[in-house]
């Protein structure tokens, strides 16, 4: 087995591991995107894990990700990244410690624009750390689903226009990521509530989210109207639709939709 066969096996056995929403759209694409998509999803998860973790101080947090946004910036020094976290080894999981890989396996003529929107994405991770995720209004909401989601959605408009010249609205394509980050935001309410973490602007109500969400995912429906590229458009279609689910779901007062659900819902998308 050559070395890029093996490290796409790998890249997509962590893909698995680390989300279910997108490992199966991202798997349903043709190879190149598949790759592609793969890869950029990877090097964002790797520092989505910094922030999130439950170990490491805010200090260390913010350290990790200020410079690695640098070194993403610089064209990415693979023995900085290695001597920069390697004082945290044992705690940092590997999607993380292998972030050289994933930039390693995209195409290289796309590298650039992956590891500009991950190091925007370090960054404002960082200044939100610092703050210690302290939103207040709704401007701070949307900095913050900026950082974490709307980065996402300009990393695949990217992607999509290097791919075919697929033209898509880089605002709407931030109000999708935002609406998938909102609907998270409510799944994960008493979970953050537990770590003393609240995403919630003073005087907003559960209600208040729902209507962010869903304005927001609106914003998701008028993005995809621009994607003629089928296997694209099947791509986005999964995770929102998901997303609108998860919505009704919790409307209901359940936790989240059932395995039965997910399959359910990528099959119909995939029939129509």
């Amino acid at each position: 087995m050559s070395e890029s066969v093996k490290l796409e096996k790998e890249a997509m056995h962590m893909l698995k591991q680390t989300s279910r929403t997108f490992y199966i759209p991202i798997k349903l694409l043709k190879p190149t995107l598949r790759k592609t998509v793969a890869s950029a999803y990877l090097c964002m998860r790797a520092i989505d894990e910094i922030e999130d973790h439950e170990q490491l101080n805010s200090e260390v947090k913010q350290h990790l990700l200020r410079k690695t946004s640098v070194l993403l910036q610089e064209g990415f020094d693979q023995a900085a990244y290695e001597a920069l976290v390697e004082p945290y080894a044992s705690e940092l999981p590997e999607v993380t410690l292998r972030l050289a890989d994933w930039i390693g396996f995209c195409p290289s003529d796309i590298t650039g624009k992956v590891q500009e929107s991950t190091a925007v994405m370090a960054k404002g991770m960082a200044d939100w750390t610092e703050k210690n995720w302290d939103v207040r209004t709704k401007e701070d909401l949307d900095d913050y689903t900026y950082y974490v989601a709307g980065l996402v959605g300009v990393m695949l408009s990217d992607i999509w226009k290097w791919y075919d010249g697929t033209e898509t609205d880089y605002d709407l394509a931030i109000g999708y990521g935002r609406g998938l980050q909102a609907v998270n935001v409510l799944r994960n309410k008493d979970e953050d509530a537990a770590r003393g973490v609240r995403f919630f602007p003073d005087n907003w109500s559960r209600e208040d989210m729902f209507v962010y969400a869903e304005g927001n995912l609106q914003q998701a429906d008028e993005y995809i109207k621009d994607i003629k590229n089928r296997n694209i458009l099947l791509f986005c279609r999964i995770p929102l639709a998901l997303a609108k689910k998860t919505l009704r779901a919790l409307k209901r007062g359940e936790e989240k939709m059932s395995r039965h659900e997910v399959e359910e819902t990528v099959e119909e998308i995939m029939k129509d």
